[in-house]
């Protein structure tokens, strides 16, 4: 699919560019709230329009794991499981909405480092979607949210997907 996009300037009358936007590599940001869910909607949309490869990408936040008291294994485990049970869903959901080329990938660190810098590069991603929402307003002020980071330092472009509200 290609769009045409027509520039008009004062002295050089009208210029007509033509830009693909297909997307071939998709990853979508899941971490098992509402607003990704959303994403991961939109997500199925747009590879079955681009006929593209999907990455359902998931980052335990080990700053949330490193923090707590009880720090042990088990939270290791209890945070893989999870984010297992969660990709290992969404790639079903996938799979039954048609879509061939389905892989999952759980990364760990800092969701808003992990996914523009590592896991977009690892899957040569031409698109990340993700959801708006995340962190409560006083973190967001002190150090940003997830999909600010997200757009800020992807090497490709970035879709956020606005709540239904």
């Amino acid at each position: 699919m290609a769009v045409v996009v027509y520039y008009q300037y004062k002295s050089q009358g009208v210029i007509m560019m033509l830009l693909d936007e297909t997307y071939k590599n998709i990853v979508v940001a899941i971490d098992g709230s509402q607003a990704s869910l959303r994403a991961f909607k939109k997500a199925l949309m747009v590879c079955k329009r681009n006929n593209a490869n999907l990455v359902i990408a998931h980052v335990v936040d080990t700053k949330t794991i490193s923090t707590a008291e009880t720090y042990d294994q088990t939270m290791i485990n209890r945070s893989e499981t999870y984010a297992t049970q969660l990709l290992d869903d969404y790639k079903q959901q996938a799979e039954a909405a048609g879509l061939t080329n389905v892989k999952t990938h759980i990364d760990y660190g800092s969701p808003k480092v992990r996914i523009p810098k590592h896991v977009a590069k690892a899957f040569k991603a031409d698109l990340i979607i993700c959801g708006a929402t995340g962190l409560n307003a006083v973190e967001r002020f002190l150090i940003g949210s997830v999909s600010e980071n997200i757009v800020r330092y992807a090497p490709c472009d970035v879709l956020v997907i606005r709540s239904d509200d």
